[in-house]
């Protein structure tokens, strides 16, 4: 009985990935799910045997931004298909030199719309209401009560700017409705009227405008060139003394020095940050030492869910690529 399940796996395509466990590595409970289709092969076996392994590699998963794509691992791989991504951004990958190579890329927008959107509330509401700090004094030992002048902000009524409605930010649009706030959004393409009527959200052409005007602004845009350091020392300084920010794209998105300064003399309220750059911040940082600041580790997508979704939709696109269709979530270089 073992030899035609030996054969079977030989004949099932080869799925690089950088490990399994660990911190960068593809989780235990995808494991099973993947053997079904794929014979798995980590970067510590293919580069034990890179020379005959290398041929039989047809795709890679990437989980977590590895293993690294660079031009010398793309030269070892010459049956190489597909490269599936575990998530939105793609800024971590040269699209250019991938597709030089005849490979295709796929990502996954939509396993994680909604995971990420609610990432984008929960901290927006917990700095609102200053649940981190709140805690941190409940839980000391010295509690007696809690200071009657610790006061957070009133989310209902007021002002949510997003910047980048995309599938993401348009989820965040549908749950800040919910919240009875008011909602503006800044994206290089308008909505159609219709989804702007659906979740209440008025159009601002110029992000000055938005920046001006919004109590909370989220940043839900990729990290491409245009967009980095979109948010300096100028739009922080257009933002209201009372405004939070909040960033589930990219860190580098915030021009984080600009920031530091920011939050220490009072030019905004407060930031909420899933994501920093680098990540995890040097343990010295400013950001790390300040009372308004809530910064969480890139938990955007990490729910068990969402991230077998992930896995489920990077299948999906792998086994297309490999049969020759249309990828669902195919990433095309710019």
């Amino acid at each position: 009985m073992w030899a035609p399940a030996c054969i079977m796996e030989e004949e099932l395509p080869w799925l690089l990935v950088n490990e399994v466990g660990g911190i960068r590595g593809i989780l235990h409970s995808h494991v099973p799910f993947l053997k079904k289709h794929f014979h798995l092969i980590t970067m510590k076996e293919f580069l034990e045997n890179r020379k005959d392994v290398g041929k039989k590699v047809q795709a890679i998963y990437l989980w977590w931004h590895k293993p690294v794509i660079d031009k010398e691992l793309l030269q070892s791989l010459p049956n190489l298909k597909v490269i599936a991504n575990s998530g939105v951004g793609m800024d971590h990958l040269d699209l250019n030199l991938i597709a030089s190579f005849g490979v295709k890329m796929a990502n996954a927008p939509r396993a994680v719309s909604s995971t990420t959107a609610d990432t984008g509330m929960a901290l927006l509401l917990a700095s609102a209401r200053r649940l981190v700090e709140v805690h941190n004094i409940s839980i000391s030992p010295s509690m007696d009560y809690c200071e009657a002048d610790i006061l957070g902000v009133k989310v209902a009524g007021a002002t949510l700017g997003i910047i980048g409605m995309g599938r993401i930010g348009y989820k965040i649009a549908v749950r800040a409705k919910a919240f009875e706030m008011n909602i503006l959004y800044h994206n290089r393409t308008r909505r159609k009227v219709q989804e702007e009527q659906a979740v209440g959200a008025t159009y601002c052409k110029k992000i000055d405008s938005l920046l001006q005007q919004a109590d909370f602004v989220m940043l839900v845009v990729s990290l491409t060139p245009q967009t980095h350091k979109l948010i300096g020392k100028r739009e922080l300084e257009l933002m209201k003394p009372t405004a939070t920010l909040i960033n589930i794209s990219r860190g580098a998105v915030v021009d984080q020095e600009a920031l530091v300064a920011a939050l220490q003399t009072g030019v905004i309220r407060a930031a909420a940050l899933d994501v920093t750059a680098p990540e995890p911040l040097p343990r010295d940082h400013a950001l790390l030492k300040l009372k308004n600041v809530i910064i969480t580790p890139h938990l955007g997508i990490k729910t068990d869910k969402a991230t077998y979704m992930i896995t489920e939709e990077a299948v999906e696109n792998i086994l297309a690529a490999l049969n020759g269709l249309p990828l669902p979530s195919e990433v095309l270089p710019s």
